[in-house]
C-alpha cells in the first residue's frame, strides 16, 4: 500500500474496509465455529495490522520536500518491516493457536484483495 499516492483520509478509509472486511468474513466463520472465526480472525489481523504499521511509518517520514533516495528507502523499510511483521503474525496464528488454514487463508487473501480493489473505488466515488 503506497501511502505516498494516498493521503491521509484515504489511507484510513482503506483500513477501515480492510476491517470491516475481516470482521465481516470472521462473523461468517463463526456461524460456522468459534475455531474457524478465530482462525479468521488471526488470518485479518496478519493482513491488517501491518498495514497500520506501514501507514504509520510512511506519516511519520512524509516530508514535503523528501530528500533524494529518501522516499525510497523509507518505502523499502516500511516494506519490509510490514513483509517481517506479517511472517511473524502468521507465524503465531498457525504454529502458536494452531488456526485453522482454509479461514486462515482466505480472510488473509480476501483483505490483500480490498487492498488492491478498495482505492480504485475510493478514488472513483471522489471525483
Amino acid at each position: 500500500m503506497s501511502v505516498s499516492l494516498y493521503s491521509g483520509k484515504v489511507a484510513l478509509k482503506l483500513l477501515l474496509l480492510q476491517l470491516m472486511t475481516f470482521v465481516l468474513l470472521s462473523a461468517v466463520f463463526s456461524l460456522n465455529s468459534i475455531h474457524a472465526a478465530v482462525s479468521a480472525l488471526g488470518g485479518g489481523l496478519s493482513a491488517w495490522l501491518p498495514n497500520i504499521l506501514f501507514v504509520l511509518f510512511a506519516l511519520l517520514h512524509q516530508s514535503h520536500k523528501p530528500v533524494d533516495g529518501k522516499v525510497a528507502w523509507s518505502f523499502a523499510i516500511g516494506e519490509a518491516l510490514k513483509v517481517f511483521v506479517t511472517i511473524a503474525l502468521l507465524v503465531v496464528s498457525l504454529g502458536v493457536f494452531n488456526a485453522a488454514f482454509f479461514p486462515l487463508g482466505l480472510t488473509y487473501l480476501s483483505v490483500l484483495v480490498m487492498q488492491i480493489v478498495a482505492p480504485t473505488v475510493i478514488n472513483r466515488y471522489r471525483n
